[in-house]
């Protein structure tokens, strides 16, 4: 093993960031909305049940995914649509029973399933790019107490990335938000 080698294995990790512990979703949300109204751009919350409200306090925007969703039933629709117009009057006109070649009330079961199956298909995988799915492994997973998320903790998590970000100043602000631990961690 070379001396760099040796030198770069035996550094430190880099901090990813500040955890900050509360108690209830009350003091979440406030704490939230004062990081935010302090300019933090970089702030996430986990907690272990939905909370209204939370989004707006972090300052998150509206998502995409509805967007994506609504692509994806206009496509269905319109493509199993078209592509059924196709083939009554283009590629296998049959005359049965004389009944017109563009039966169009036929199409609506199969036009409506289309939408149905492109709109799930877009909500997935819409989903899985927007959140960066699959993610087995993420930095706070490394902080103190953090398993507690999925049971009963609710954590706001300020990244090094921020522009703000000082740790001293970033301690002091959370613990007199109410935070019952403040601790840096590592990636």
């Amino acid at each position: 093993m070379s001396k760099a080698t040796s030198t770069a294995a035996m550094q430190a990790p880099a901090t990813y960031g500040i955890m900050a512990e509360f108690t209830d979703s009350s003091a979440l949300i406030h704490a939230a909305e004062h990081l935010r109204d302090a300019g933090y751009t970089k702030v996430e919350a986990y907690t272990p049940i939905p909370v209204h409200g939370l989004d707006v306090a972090i300052g998150h925007k509206p998502s995409r995914l509805p967007w994506l969703v609504l692509a994806g039933g206009l496509t269905g629709s319109s493509g199993l649509f078209a592509f059924m117009t196709w083939v009554n009057l283009v590629d296998y006109p049959m005359n049965i029973g004389g009944r017109p070649h563009f039966s169009w009330p036929a199409f609506i079961p199969i036009t409506f399933e289309g939408m149905v199956l492109f709109s799930a298909l877009a909500a997935v995988f819409g989903l899985f790019l927007i959140c960066g799915f699959p993610r087995p492994y993420h930095p706070v997973f490394n902080a103190p107490g953090f398993e507690r998320a999925t049971t009963d903790g609710f954590f706001l998590c300020i990244e090094t990335s921020d522009p703000l970000y000082d740790a001293a100043k970033a301690k002091s602000i959370l613990t007199g938000l109410g935070a019952t631990a403040v601790n840096e961690f590592s990636e």
